[in-house]
């Protein structure tokens, strides 16, 4: 097994794979975040083979479940880390995932009935707001300052990656757990994933220091709002982010306006989404390994100039090997961005506001991974694909300029 701390400060990934807790950590989040990824197409295609009432289309029941899915991100996500401050955070994580398996498991044991189904995902989708923040806290209880980036990095490519297998073979896995015999084999797959996630993190170790007082979740949260106002480095690095998130939102809908142009399936979309998290994968990697010798460059604005130089040349993007290029390379730009803007937020943020810092991130992420869904598909019929293309790609460009202007003191 790996010993509890590093016995020596390392370059990249060499010293997370010697700290045993952080590791136990990365596998777990790995599963949970793959549970997470397929649990959508799972609640997709139950809602359209199962849990559809005749008088309603399938495109407002998916509006329905996206619904719910969305609207505990905008009521809970603060609220989130105002508990994790005050709980311990292992506890947090460990029973996130096991309420989400017993969740998932009950889909066997419930009437086949829309409201249950959107009842189902709505709590599913609450208990995340809490393993988010939790997780982004524990990561710098755990990690020396000098690893962090590596650490981040790591985070990153494997979300991507799970994000890549959940969204591109989530469907063939979800075929292959029904063909086992068992008539929920499906929801027993994913329901098991959330529970192994929980089984695997429980031997983690990690001291904490929490708030006794008794909570407060507005005062709390405005004395977080108060920090990000006062804390410009650290609030520029999350607009950093949450303008990121923003991007791969839209991406989703851009990737089947893609597909279309590209006279591909519909459903052929997901192949640019996982090339852009391949690209992801990618950058992070290159983050991890070359992290000391990358630490002072201005990565965030190489980012952004990566992403909106991808985004432009969608418009002259008319074969699908250049299309997959060219999500591969927006990846790649956004992992520069994410990777040392969340180390920053990490290493300047002190340990008392973790939560409430983490929380109001995983608030305002899942906005920013909302609000375009909602709005880039009429921008699109409105002005079309190539003006609104060029139109992202020049606002991205002053986001990375803006933010690289105000945080490269």
């Amino acid at each position: 097994m790996f010993p509890t701390e590093p016995t020596a400060i390392n370059q990249g990934f060499s010293a997370l794979v010697k700290n045993r807790n952080f590791m136990l950590l990365w596998i777990g989040q790995l599963i949970s975040q793959l549970a997470d990824k397929v649990l959508l197409i799972l609640m997709i295609d139950l809602l359209e083979k199962k849990y559809l009432p005749p008088h309603l289309s399938s495109g407002t029941g998916r509006f329905y479940l996206y619904m719910a899915f969305t609207l505990p991100a905008i009521f809970f996500g603060s609220v989130g880390g105002v508990i994790v401050d005050r709980m311990p955070k292992k506890l947090i994580m460990i029973g996130s995932d096991v309420i989400r398996g017993v969740l998932t498991l009950s889909i066997a044991f419930l009437p086949r009935q829309l409201g249950i189904l959107l009842a189902l995902n709505f709590g599913i989708s609450s208990v995340t707001q809490f393993f988010a923040p939790a997780e982004q806290a524990t990561i710098p209880l755990m990690v020396k300052k000098e690893n962090l980036m590596a650490a981040n990095a790591l985070f990153s490519s494997t979300m991507m990656g799970a994000l890549i297998v959940g969204y591109a073979l989530g469907s063939t896995i979800l075929n292959e757990a029904e063909h086992i015999g068992i008539e929920f084999g499906k929801e027993l797959l994913v329901g098991l994933l959330y529970l192994l996630s929980a089984a695997i993190m429980l031997p983690i170790q990690f001291r904490e220091q929490r708030h006794t007082s008794v909570v407060n979740p507005v005062a709390e949260f405005l004395q977080g709002w108060q920090y990000l106002r006062t804390n410009r480095l650290v609030w520029n690095a999350m607009v950093q982010i949450v303008a990121l998130y923003c991007v791969f939102a839209s991406l989703l809908e851009l990737s089947i306006r893609l597909a279309n142009r590209l006279r591909l399936e519909q459903t052929d979309f997901s192949f640019f989404v996982a090339a852009a998290g391949v690209g992801m994968v990618l950058g992070a990697a290159i983050i991890g390994h070359f992290s000391q010798q990358l630490d002072h460059q201005p990565l965030p604005l190489i980012g952004f100039m990566f992403m909106a130089l991808a985004l432009g040349m969608f418009i002259f993007t008319y074969n699908l090997p250049w299309g997959l290029f060219l999500c591969v390379f927006l990846g790649l730009g956004a992992s520069l961005v994410n990777v040392p803007m969340q180390t920053l937020i990490q290493q300047y943020t002190p340990p008392s506001m973790h939560g409430k810092v983490f929380g109001f991130q995983n608030h305002a992420v899942n906005i920013a991974l909302s609000f375009p869904l909602l709005i880039t598909t009429k921008l699109v019929n409105a002005l079309g694909l190539s003006l609104f293309l060029f139109g992202m790609s020049l606002t991205v460009a002053i986001i990375g300029l803006w933010t690289w202007q105000n945080t490269r003191e």
